[in-house]
C-alpha cells in the first residue's frame, strides 16, 4: 500500500469510482446547486519546495532523508485545512530534513545535534495531527523526527497484563503483537490504522470506549521520554501519591517537553462476549436525557454513542426524528445481556425504541442467538471508518468538510450545542455558503458528554480556507464562552492556541512555560505548540 502524501491514509484506499459517484449524489439532495468538478492534487515535483538548508552531520546521515515526497509528507497534518493547503500545492514550510532514528540512542543523538546546531526539531509519529501539531511554522531549520522505525512490544507482563512498547509502533502492528498473548490495549481512535502510541500518549488521544477508559491516559503505567536535559522514566506502579506525577506532565506534552520513546501500557484480556443495540428516538432532548440516565448508571457501556438526526443520515444512511444511540457492552471474563437489558430499561424510560439485539460469545459467531446487526450500527461504524477518505473526495470537490469536538457538563450541554450550531449556521450564512451541521457523542461521563460536530457546506475553490477558518473561529469563541473546552481529544497543536491560552489558569501557563524552559532550554522542540 502507498501512502498518500496530500491526504489521508493509503492512496488505494481512496474514495474513487461508484463510491465518489454515490457520494457526490447523496450530498447534492442537500447542496443541490454546488459545483462539483473535482480538483488533482498536484504532483510532488510541481510543488517547488524550498531547498534544505541544513544538513545531517556525518554520524547521523544514515537517518537523513531530503526526499521532495518525503519532506511533503511530513509538512502538514491531515486536517482539512491540511488537505486543502497541500491540494493547492502550499507548503511554505517543509521540513529541511526527515530523521529516522532506529534506537533512542538515535533520537539523544539527534536531540544534541539540533541543539547545538540551533535546528527546530518536531517529533512525527503518524502524522494524523489535525491541529496543527507536526507542522513547523518557523523562520530557522526545522527537522520532523519521524519515530516509526521505533515499532516494537519489547516486553510483555501477563501476570500484571501490561507491556513495554516502543512509541513509534502503530495500532495495527501493537494489536498484532499482543495478539498471540491474548491481550489487547483497546484503544481505538479513528485514526488508528495510520497513528502510533506515542502520538496518543503526547496528545492525550480518546479511544474506543465511551465510557471509563476514554482517554488514553488511563492506560499509561509509566514513560519513559527523551528531553534534551536527560532521560525521564518513571517507576511502573498501579498507582501512586508522591507528589504531582512526572508521567502527567508528558502526557499531552505534544512533544514541547520531550521525545516519548516508550512506555508501560496497561492491558486487557480480549472480549470474548458482547452485546450490541441501536435505539430510537422521537426528540433530541429524550435521547440526551437517555444518553445520560445510562452513562450515570454504573454500568460502563464500551460503547454509547448518540447520533443527532443529521449525523444519523448523513454518516449512517438512517432516518431518525430525534437521535440514535449506539449502545455496546463487552467483557473477556463474563456474558453482558444483563448489562445491556438494564440499559435498554433506562432508554425506554425516556422513550427510546430498542432495534434487534446482536450478541456474541465464545459460542456463538456475529448475530449470534439474540438477532441480526441492529440497524444503523454497522452501517456507521463502516462511514466512521471511511470519514477521512471522504472528506478528501468532497474536499477536491470544492466542499467544506471538516469537525470539532468539545466536552461540558450536563447542566451546560443544551445551551452549549445551542451557541455551537447557531453560530456554525452563522457563519455559514455570512459565508453565502449553505450547509449542515451534525452531532453526535462520541464519549459520555457521568458529569457530562463530550459532543462532536461535524460541518459539510458548499465551499468556493480558492477560497476554501479562509471559509473554514471563519466557522472555526466561530465556533471556537462559542465553545470558549459557554464553558466547553476546546478540545476534548483532538490536542491543542499550534491552531487550537489561542483559545487554550484562555482555558488554561495563568498560573499553569507560567508552570508550563518554566517546565519547558527547564527540560528544553533551547527551544527546539516543536515550537509554537500549546502557544509555547
Amino acid at each position: 500500500m502507498t501512502r498518500s502524501w496530500w491526504g489521508w491514509g493509503n492512496v488505494e484506499d481512496a474514495v474513487t469510482g461508484a463510491e465518489a459517484d454515490e457520494l457526490v449524489a447523496r450530498i447534492g439532495a442537500l447542496l443541490p446547486d454546488h459545483d462539483f468538478t473535482p480538483h488533482e492534487p498536484p504532483a510532488v515535483a510541481d510543488l517547488d519546495l524550498r531547498a534544505p538548508r541544513v544538513a545531517a552531520p556525518g554520524a547521523l546521515a544514515a537517518l537523513a532523508s531530503d526526499d521532495p515526497e518525503d519532506r511533503a509528507a511530513h509538512t502538514h497534518g491531515k486536517a482539512y485545512r491540511d488537505v486543502v493547503r497541500n491540494l493547492s500545492g502550499d507548503l511554505p514550510h517543509p521540513p529541511d530534513l526527515v530523521l529516522r532514528p532506529r534506537s533512542e540512542q538515535d533520537v539523544v543523538d539527534v536531540l544534541d545535534w539540533a541543539g547545538t546546531a540551533g535546528v527546530a526539531m518536531v517529533p512525527f509519529g503518524g502524522g494524523t495531527s489535525v491541529v496543527g501539531g507536526v507542522e513547523a511554522r518557523v523562520d530557522g531549520p526545522v527537522v520532523s523526527l519521524d519515530l516509526g522505525a521505533l515499532d516494537k512490544v519489547l516486553e510483555i507482563d501477563r501476570t500484571s497484563r501490561a507491556a513495554r512498547v516502543q512509541a513509534g509502533i502503530l495500532g495495527p502492528a501493537l494489536e498484532d503483537q499482543l495478539r498471540p498473548h491474548g491481550l489487547t490495549l483497546r484503544h481505538f481512535p479513528q485514526s488508528f490504522e495510520f497513528s502510533t502510541l506515542g502520538g496518543w500518549l503526547a496528545t492525550r488521544a480518546g479511544g474506543h470506549y465511551a465510557t471509563v477508559l476514554t482517554h488514553v491516559d488511563d492506560l499509561v503505567e509509566s514513560l519513559r521520554v527523551v528531553t534534551p536535559v536527560g532521560v525521564s522514566e518513571s517507576r511502573r506502579l498501579p498507582g501512586s501519591g508522591a507528589g504531582p506525577s512526572p508521567d502527567r506532565m508528558f502526557l499531552g506534552s505534544e512533544g514541547t517537553l520531550g521525545v516519548i520513546t516508550e512506555s508501560w501500557v496497561r492491558l486487557q484480556d480480549r472480549p470474548r462476549w458482547q452485546s450490541t443495540c441501536t435505539v430510537d428516538f422521537d426528540f433530541f432532548d429524550a435521547a440526551v436525557a437517555a444518553t445520560r440516565a445510562v452513562a450515570q448508571s454504573g454500568l460502563h457501556p464500551s460503547n454509547c454513542r448518540l447520533l443527532d438526526p443529521m449525523e444519523a443520515a448523513v454518516n449512517a444512511g438512517s432516518s431518525t426524528t430525534g437521535g440514535l444511540l449506539v449502545l455496546a457492552f463487552e467483557s473477556a471474563d463474563h456474558p453482558v445481556d444483563a448489562w445491556l437489558d438494564r440499559a435498554l430499561e433506562l432508554v425506554r424510560d425516556h422513550g427510546g425504541r430498542p432495534g434487534a439485539v446482536r450478541a456474541r460469545s465464545p459460542d456463538a459467531g456475529a448475530g449470534g442467538p439474540r438477532g441480526e446487526a441492529p440497524e444503523g450500527a454497522d452501517a456507521w461504524r463502516s462511514s466512521f471508518l471511511r470519514m477521512p477518505y471522504q472528506r478528501d473526495a468532497v474536499t477536491r470537490r470544492s466542499l467544506i468538510a471538516e469537525t470539532f469536538e468539545t466536552a461540558c457538563t450536563w447542566d451546560r450541554f443544551a445551551e452549549l450545542h445551542a451557541a455551537i450550531t447557531s453560530a456554525a449556521y452563522g457563519v455559514l450564512e455570512q459565508l453565502g455558503a449553505p450547509g449542515v451541521v451534525t452531532c453526535r457523542f462520541t464519549h459520555v461521563y457521568p458529569d457530562g458528554p463530550a459532543p462532536y460536530y461535524g460541518v459539510y457546506a458548499s465551499g468556493r475553490w480558492g477560497s476554501l480556507l479562509p471559509m473554514w477558518d471563519e466557522v472555526k473561529a466561530g465556533v471556537s469563541e462559542a465553545i470558549a464562552a459557554h464553558g466547553g473546552t476546546i478540545t476534548h481529544h483532538h490536542a491543542v497543536g499550534r491552531d487550537h492556541a489561542p483559545w487554550y491560552d484562555r482555558q488554561r489558569p495563568d498560573p499553569f501557563a507560567a508552570a508550563l512555560r518554566g517546565a519547558k524552559a527547564a527540560l528544553d532550554p533551547r527551544g527546539i522542540l516543536n515550537p509554537g505548540v500549546l502557544g509555547l
